[in-house]
């Protein structure tokens, strides 16, 4: 019947047709997003407990936690629109 709708419903999205186009936009969305937020993410908790045990270091820790963080998801969403792709 509905031809962009019909194969979604388990598989997470990703079919064919206007449905299938806006949840890869989405997807390429999230991607462009995650990195800095997760930075951004890092860098505040590192600089709250900077101020909590008084030391200096915490912060870029908490960026450099928040940027691993962010390119193991990317590497993920990647790899899983890849493998959707090749299907």
């Amino acid at each position: 019947m509905a031809e962009g709708g019909g194969g979604n419903a388990g598989g997470g999205g990703g079919g064919k047709g206007p449905l299938g186009d806006l949840v890869k936009a989405e997807s390429m969305v999230q991607l462009a997003i995650l990195l800095p937020a997760a930075c951004f993410i890092g860098w505040v908790v590192g600089a709250g407990l900077d101020r909590h045990f008084h030391t200096g270091w915490m912060e870029i820790a908490g960026v450099l936690l928040g940027a691993v963080a962010g390119f193991v998801q990317i590497v993920r969403t990647a790899s899983r629109y890849l493998a959707r792709s090749g299907q």
